[in-house]
């Protein structure tokens, strides 16, 4: 955590806006680089007098997702399941994960493009199941472009407001999105079981 960190810290520092859009794209290629991180850094590089603005900042980091997400998400509409096979190993899909992903996309698609926009780990390779699931395009770039830009300005002005204390509580902040995981798994979970009885209940009657 703390080498990443100052990794994150010391390329924005030194190359700006640039590196944080090539660090929000490869976050959401599949390569951990740790998006939830990367954005207060920006913030608090506002905040310092590093960067000229905290919306420029959200701006930067919403398209740097936008892009990763739709490359991965292409990889995955012409790849399709043998690139998986082939290369899913290296960004942590298993087929197995894909057929779950596949069938959850299949079944909730839009709302789910959405949701896995705030969920730690998830978010920076569910583009590709969505792509091998061959969503409509119009549907995914504009639930990923708001999802990204509710986490990306959110992060950010978290980050501003945080200042030089920003490294004090940037822990909290990975602890906080491994909660938010925690619950996501769980609300899922809830909601496949209030579904599941609904049915039963209704062949029941």
């Amino acid at each position: 955590m703390e080498h990443l960190v100052d990794l994150a810290t010391h390329f924005i520092d030194r190359a700006g806006y640039g590196a944080l859009f090539v660090l929000m794209t490869l976050g959401n290629i599949g390569i951990p680089v740790g998006t939830e991180v990367v954005m207060p850094i920006a913030g608090a590089f506002v905040a310092k007098g590093h960067l000229s603005s905290v919306w420029l900042v959200g701006l930067v980091g919403t398209l740097g997702e936008v892009v990763g997400a739709g490359i991965l998400y292409t990889i995955g509409f012409f790849g399709g399941r043998p690139f998986v096979a082939r290369w899913g190993k290296y960004v942590g899909l298993s087929m197995k994960k894909l057929d779950v992903a596949h069938g959850f996309y299949e079944r909730y698609g839009k709302k789910t493009v959405f949701i896995c926009r705030f969920i730690p780990i998830i978010r920076g390779i569910a583009s590709l199941p969505a792509g091998i699931s061959q969503m409509q395009k119009r549907y995914f770039f504009t639930y990923t472009a708001a999802g990204s830009a509710i986490f990306c300005f959110g992060l950010a002005l978290l980050g501003q407001s945080l200042g030089s204390q920003i490294h004090d509580v940037l822990p909290m902040i990975r602890y906080i999105g491994y909660a938010i995981l925690g619950l996501a798994v769980v609300a899922v979970i809830g909601y496949f079981v209030y579904r599941r009885s609904v049915r039963a209940r209704s062949g029941a009657a």
